[in-house]
């Protein structure tokens, strides 16, 4: 039996064919799958290095009858676009057929990292935000802070967005892409305390080791994605809004060791036991969401390779059905 060609496909490949609803849905799925124990246990290991790091995420579903899985590698290096112009995540994954090993796909990582990250969010609030939500809070105004943005906007009647970051000239442009592209008045915020106060909904897209959202600040009823947290040193979340109030989590193992619940565990305020449920619990039907109108609800998403093979097999169907891409032969 003769080896199939592998695809390759680029960064441009891959943002045409993955736009935000499939990606949204895929990844919906991706969860549920994984609560009912359809997939491949999702594997990570990381390497530091001085500017940056590397970490390698791994995970496996049965997709359309198909069983498929992903390894991302991704170097992380937050300096990158001040000091060389160079983006902050770069990186790759591969699509494999899981019966028989074959490479499907090579794809850029940059967009599926990107739109996949946003997706949980989108998928975190459908289940667990306010369904009238129209007021959000985004910490960060990178490129996360767009996609962030532009997914809650697909499952949220949106009509005021406040952007809070570091560097004001960014958030600005930010607010004015946004504003023009989805319609909403979307504004930045220099008093991060009084646009919680007015949000229903709260996300922290950033790099920070440092806390950004105290408890206190957040208004009954508040769903809290943090998104940044995805190593040991990052923190965005006070470990006492964790505590006081109802935590969901991407994976709980993952959550853990290198996220916002890294932190309040680490600190005693809670125990990993006190974890209301995993989001694909939710999504699955075997644990409720939003249980009161007033509740608090923290999601702590670190990012999960679960996410990232969802993306990618809709990137590959599609790259199929449309002939994108190039074919290379990897091996005899």
């Amino acid at each position: 039996m003769r080896r199939r060609d592998t695809l390759v496909l680029t960064a441009a490949d891959t943002a045409r064919l993955l736009d935000l609803d499939a990606c949204i849905t895929a990844v919906e799925e991706a969860f549920r799958l994984h609560a009912l124990g359809e997939s491949l246990t999702p594997a990570v290991a990381a390497v530091h290095a001085p500017l940056g790091g590397f970490h390698v995420k791994v995970a496996g579903l049965r997709l359309g009858g198909r069983q498929y899985v992903a390894s991302k590698t991704n170097a992380n290096f937050p300096g990158n676009p001040d000091r060389l112009g160079l983006p902050t995540i770069q990186g790759v994954v591969t699509l494999f057929d899981a019966d028989t090993g074959e490479a499907l796909a090579i794809l850029d990582s940059t967009v599926i990292t990107s739109r996949r990250t946003g997706a949980a969010t989108a998928v975190a609030a459908r289940y667990l935000a306010r369904p009238d939500s129209s007021v959000v809070t985004v910490f960060g105004a990178g490129e996360q802070g767009d996609v962030q943005t532009r997914a809650l906007a697909r499952v949220l009647p949106l009509t005021q967005v406040y952007l809070v970051d570091t560097t004001p000239g960014r958030a600005e442009a930010l607010a004015g892409r946004l504003s023009r592209e989805l319609g909403l008045r979307v504004t930045t915020s220099d008093d991060p305390g009084r646009a919680l106060g007015a949000s229903h909904v709260c996300v922290t897209c950033t790099t920070s080791t440092h806390v950004l959202v105290r408890d206190g600040q957040v208004a009954p009823g508040t769903l809290v994605a943090g998104v940044g947290a995805d190593n040991p040193h990052k923190q965005e979340l006070d470990p006492a809004l964790l505590a006081r109030n109802t935590v969901v989590v991407d994976l709980l193992e993952s959550c853990a060791a290198i996220g916002d619940l890294h932190h309040a565990l680490e600190a005693g305020v809670m125990a990993s036991g006190e974890v209301h449920a995993e989001l694909g619990e939710i999504v699955a039907g075997q644990k409720p969401g939003r249980r009161r109108a007033d509740e608090i609800i923290v999601f702590d998403s670190t990012g999960t390779a679960l996410q990232d093979v969802a993306a990618a097999v809709v990137v590959y169907e599609r790259a199929e059905q449309q002939n994108a891409g190039r074919r290379v032969a990897l091996g005899a």
